[in-house]
């Protein structure tokens, strides 16, 4: 199942994506208001009427305030032989803010105070029930889904000091969207991430490369605090990264990342 909130202008809606449109789930605002009620997800499978078409629809990003957005950096394979590192023993912990968050296809602002504007595709994965010190052959039980995000980093902030968090916390930067896909349709050993910059491919990797996979994150980050549904992990990015290259976005780019199974981010650089 695929979920969305939708922008209908005077309200949000959460909805269920069907093949021409998407199905209103009534009495919810939000995707993060479904994953709070214990039977959302139930009330959004058997959600019934008509259908907002596909071309009259305004898709928000489906987490609009989550509580925590947890990102792992370091966390392909090939991303960590790209920059010269060794394999990590423990993942590399940072977080972003609601605030940091995006629209799917929302206009991305150049700051004026970093030139070096870098994308970072990445898969996402969102909590669905909260839990603290979950075991790791548990956690699937506690993931609602995923989604697509790209972790727009701001790389002259970012390498200013040894902590990276004000380089990719800036204020609606990184995208997610356009939808969430339930965990029980998607494997994420299996999918294919490609980021393209003005539609040429920077990235393209299985998120089988993944060294800590989503059950591993689950587990370490609910050993230092409760996760709650609505909650966000970015689980890292492959390599092409525009650092690698000293490549760096800039106004009238348009920037993509696309996951086999779920769909597409886009947003163009302004």
């Amino acid at each position: 199942m695929k979920l969305a909130t939708l922008d209908l202008g005077t309200h949000t809606i959460a909805a269920r994506q069907e093949a021409d449109g998407y199905v209103p789930v009534p009495g919810f605002p939000d995707v993060a208001a479904v994953l709070a009620d214990p039977a959302g997800l139930e009330k959004a499978r058997g959600a019934s009427g008509g259908e907002i078409p596909t071309a009259e629809s305004t898709l928000l990003r489906p987490i609009t305030r989550p509580g925590k957005v947890f990102c792992i950096g370091l966390n392909y394979r090939n991303h960590i032989l790209e920059v010269g590192m060794e394999l990590p023993t423990h993942p590399t912990v940072f977080t972003k803010f609601a605030e940091s968050l995006a629209d799917p296809f929302a206009d991305v602002e150049a700051p004026a105070e970093d030139e070096k504007l870098d994308w970072e595709g990445e898969l996402v994965l969102v909590i669905g029930k909260s839990g603290r010190r979950i075991p790791a052959e548990e956690a699937h039980e506690y993931i609602a889904g995923y989604t697509v995000g790209n972790d727009f980093s701001m790389r002259g902030y970012q390498m200013r000091t040894e902590e990276w968090v004000q380089g990719k916390m800036w204020e609606a930067s990184s995208a997610i969207g356009p939808v969430l896909v339930t965990a029980d349709e998607f494997d994420p050993a299996q999918a294919r991430i490609t980021t393209r910059l003005n539609g040429e491919v920077k990235q393209d990797d299985s998120t089988g490369d993944l060294v800590f996979g989503p059950a591993d994150l689950v587990a370490y980050l609910s050993t230092i605090i409760t996760l709650n549904p609505g909650d966000l992990v970015f689980t890292g990015t492959p390599g092409g990264v525009g650092m690698a290259s000293q490549t760096w976005m800039k106004s009238g780019d348009e920037i993509s990342v696309e996951i086999t199974g779920i769909g597409e981010v886009r947003n163009r650089i302004v």
